[in-house]
């Protein structure tokens, strides 16, 4: 298959139905079942669509470029300093996983960061998210002390751009 990552607005459409899908898999992971309509409306009431749009952030959306354009995952860049940006909310739909979209929306990223101004891309993640942590460490993130007061958050890296 072929896929295509563009930056997209991120409210509406396909970028609210990713983050639906995103935090119904994180949720029902932390708690160890699945997480209930309530819990993930909860949880989407509490994202900022401002946080991933620019001049401070971008969302970028992964697609097929056939089966009409479907989305298969979506990765969010804010900046959280002058020179520092933040990893949010990557994703990929888990019938679409095992095509290195990971990777590739990772490298996006970073590109965005740096056409944001960004030197440095930090991120969280929690201990359960074994893959995202493995995908980090392998695009060069080294673990970093805590940055922010999440509760949720038990891990934090960051990677200088060069």
């Amino acid at each position: 298959m072929t896929w295509a990552i563009a930056r997209e607005p991120a409210v509406g459409g396909d970028a609210v139905a990713l983050h639906r899908a995103y935090l119904d898999e994180v949720v029902s992971r932390y708690y160890g079942r699945p997480a209930t309509p309530t819990e993930i409306d909860e949880e989407f009431a509490g994202m900022s669509p401002a946080d991933l749009t620019p001049p401070r952030g971008v969302l970028l959306v992964v697609r097929h470029r056939t089966e009409g354009g479907r989305a298969a995952g979506c990765a969010g860049v804010r900046l959280i300093g002058p020179k520092t940006a933040e990893l949010k909310r990557v994703w990929v739909r888990p019938e679409d996983r095992r095509h290195g979209l990971g990777s590739r929306l990772l490298t996006a990223a970073e590109e965005a960061a740096k056409d944001l101004g960004a030197t440095a891309v930090r991120l969280d993640t929690r201990g359960d998210l074994v893959e995202a942590r493995r995908l980090y460490a392998r695009h060069g993130y080294g673990e970093i002390p805590r940055y922010h007061d999440d509760p949720y958050a038990e891990h934090f890296f960051e990677k200088h751009l060069g």
